[in-house]
């Protein structure tokens, strides 16, 4: 999924927020994942959302759309980014309008020119011819209104600025089932090790902080193999190289 020039040096960075118990890391062109601030050993800690493609209305860059993220109450959790003009690059505001869906505000000074999300100067020259062509189509009445709305968006998929219906069809067959189950035994007990590791040095650090905890009850294997198998998300790790962290440029 292609991005405007100006944006790029966006890509490769990470910018966090923290609310409340959870800190919030926004990757451009990457993902938005999600951290609990506890120490309790089943923390959360995931992804809110992939980079899917842009948000366009009225020809403008409207906001940034990260899908496919962890499962959240049978289907992807997902996120909306909204660039706004700021000093600084950063992370200024997350919250949760709908379940599983999340709302980012990201502020820049690269979206302060009054120009500086129109599509039309993002796109290379064949595509501008095209979308001049299809303006005078419609001036002299040779296509409808919802003709027009037809081409412009196959111009801004022909961009890369937005998933045609079938590669955002593909993408949710491929993450349906993500963070449902283990495919395989295996992977079930690689998860398990990961998870076991992680246990002991949660528990190390409670005890150097002398924070007392209480320790699970046991289960038998033939519990651990039938209803209460783990899911993926329990060890899952976070899709990619979430970059360089960092809160400037």
């Amino acid at each position: 999924m292609l991005r405007p020039a100006h944006l790029f040096r966006l890509s490769g960075k990470c910018f966090g927020l923290v609310e409340s118990t959870y800190k919030y890391e926004f990757c451009p062109f990457h993902n938005v994942t999600q951290h609990e601030q506890t120490f309790r050993w089943n923390a959360y800690s995931g992804i809110l959302g992939i980079w899917h493609e842009w948000e366009i209305n009225n020809n403008t860059f409207r906001g940034m759309w990260m899908r496919d993220g962890d499962s959240c109450q049978s289907r992807s959790r997902q996120s909306k980014v909204e660039l706004t003009c700021g000093k600084s690059n950063r992370l200024s505001h997350v919250s949760e309008p709908s379940t599983c869906v999340y709302s980012l505000t990201f502020e820049t000074p690269l979206v302060c020119h009054p120009h500086s999300l129109l599509v039309y100067p993002a796109l290379p020259a064949a595509l501008q011819q095209r979308w001049d062509q299809v303006e005078q189509d419609l001036a002299d009445e040779l296509i409808t209104s919802q003709g027009y709305e037809k081409l412009l968006r196959a111009i801004f998929e022909d961009a890369g600025y937005l998933k045609t219906p079938e590669q955002s069809e593909l993408a949710q067959q491929e993450g349906g089932t993500k963070g449902l189950v283990f495919e395989t035994l295996e992977s079930c007990s690689e998860a398990h090790k990961a998870l076991s590791k992680e246990v002991k040095k949660l528990r190390s650090m409670l005890t150097q902080h002398g924070i007392p905890y209480v320790k699970p009850a046991e289960t038998s294997s033939s519990e651990n193999l039938g209803s209460k198998t783990p899911t993926a998300r329990t060890a899952e790790h976070l899709q990619g190289d979430p970059g360089l962290r960092e809160n400037t440029l």
